[in-house]
């Protein structure tokens, strides 16, 4: 198990204060020397700002490419490898058209994009915006052709009811001045050892509750340690999603398979999936964020090559979406995708997302040049290649497509 991503959350000001930044970086060096004294690899630091149309507001948003630009340089000072600059809005329309744009203009910068909202009058009430569905579908078509095998578009995730203070990118955002951090792992091979040779499921569960609880008080004990005065950020918690690396050991189909399943993507795989999210919920750490079964497609090998045989697919994987915690990610698309095929897509994960109650994501990747069923080409340490997944989808009609807001609520226990 490996430490994914300490994340510092801060509001860095605009135009910006890059003391702020260099503040953050010591905090992160201090932290990440911390970890690994205690025997934790981290493979990375990263900041996440306040949502960025919020922070350069309305009459600056055009500014988001040079900004970002900005901001590359200014945390590579700083020490920090990643930042997120939080997503754009429904009040601000115009916050998602900039996205592209800034994505082609910087490195190492990440952005969302939020699809649903909280009604002004009733914050009890949800809302799918559909402008906002629509306005990520073309983000996602207009990111694809800034690099040729469409590797720009993870930098960039749709979000459905996702709160302040997850910290795996590209969701990640702050909700105020004060900085405060979070910690993400990898760590799908805590789940596949758990479960492998294991004859019973229950004791392969009490395994991995009790593993993670290990880990996640060790992690958190740390991170007090770090609290050494009043100006030291805030520790929000651990999001202990069982995140992959891709090789087979760190794989969470293989963890899925130990648990009896023959390929991830038959039926069983859903249970398998409610299991080990509530593997995370019963483990005694503070939480923060999705802490759920995490199924990137291109990040795990044995997800890779079921989607590769047809055996995982993209209704699969939202399937999974009901009873895990993160929703779609690095989903490989035809390259002629357009934006009105994948809207009913995300359509549906804010649906999941508002009627469940949980937060949700799709980071999904057309291939400029690929249709369905061709190989993924890419030469990414973090990617294990695959075949382009078909996405059975077609333009929504009226009365859907002439909606502008839908109220949605969870339902009722």
């Amino acid at each position: 198990m490996k430490i994914r991503s300490i994340t510092y959350f801060c509001n860095p000001q605009f135009p910006l204060e890059e003391k702020i930044l260099q503040d953050a970086g010591e905090f992160l060096s201090k932290a990440k020397a911390a970890y690994e004294a205690a025997g934790y690899e981290v493979q990375t630091v990263r900041l996440a700002t306040i949502p960025f149309p919020k922070l350069l507001g309305e009459e600056h948003i055009d500014e988001l490419p040079k900004f970002a630009n900005q901001f590359a340089k200014a945390m590579k000072e700083a020490g920090i490898f990643y930042a997120s600059l939080g997503p754009a809005l429904p009040e601000f329309p115009r916050s998602y058209q900039v996205i592209p744009e800034a994505v082609a203009a910087s490195e190492d910068i990440f952005f969302g994009g939020a699809m649903t909202s909280k009604t002004d009058s009733k914050l009890s009430e949800s809302r799918i915006v559909m402008d906002a569905v629509k306005a990520c579908a073309e983000v996602i078509v207009k990111c694809a052709p800034l690099d040729p095998n469409g590797f720009a578009n993870l930098r960039f995730a749709a979000l459905a009811n996702v709160h302040a203070g997850a910290p795996f990118f590209p969701a990640a955002y702050h909700d105020g001045d004060e900085p405060a951090f979070a910690i993400a792992v990898e760590s799908a091979d805590v789940a596949v050892n758990a479960f492998a040779g294991q004859p019973i499921l229950d004791e392969g569960r009490s395994a991995l509750i009790a593993e993670i609880t290990k880990h996640g008080q060790a992690i958190s004990q740390i991170a007090q340690s770090l609290l050494s005065n009043p100006q030291s950020p805030k520790f929000l918690g651990i999001d202990f999603s069982l995140a992959p690396f891709p090789d087979d050991a760190h794989s969470l189909g293989n963890a899925v398979e130990k648990m009896g399943v023959q390929k991830i993507g038959l039926h069983g795989s859903l249970a398998s999936a409610a299991i080990l999210t509530e593997a995370i919920e019963r483990a005694d750490f503070p939480h923060i964020g999705f802490n759920g079964f995490m199924q990137p497609v291109l990040e795990d090998t044995i997800l890779a090559k079921r989607a590769a045989e047809g055996t995982l697919t993209i209704k699969d994987a939202l399937l999974y979406s009901a009873v895990c915690g993160t929703g779609l990610d690095t989903i490989p698309l035809p390259g002629d995708v357009n934006a009105d095929q994948i809207s009913p897509l995300l359509l549906d994960l804010c649906a999941l997302a508002l009627r469940l109650d949980k937060p949700l994501t799709a980071r999904l990747m057309p291939v400029p040049g690929k249709q369905a069923g061709d190989s993924t080409e890419f030469d990414f340490a973090f990617f294990a290649n695959s075949k382009v997944m078909a996405l059975d989808s077609a333009p929504l009609q009226a009365p859907f497509s002439a909606t502008q807001i839908i109220p949605l609520n969870s339902r009722k226990p």
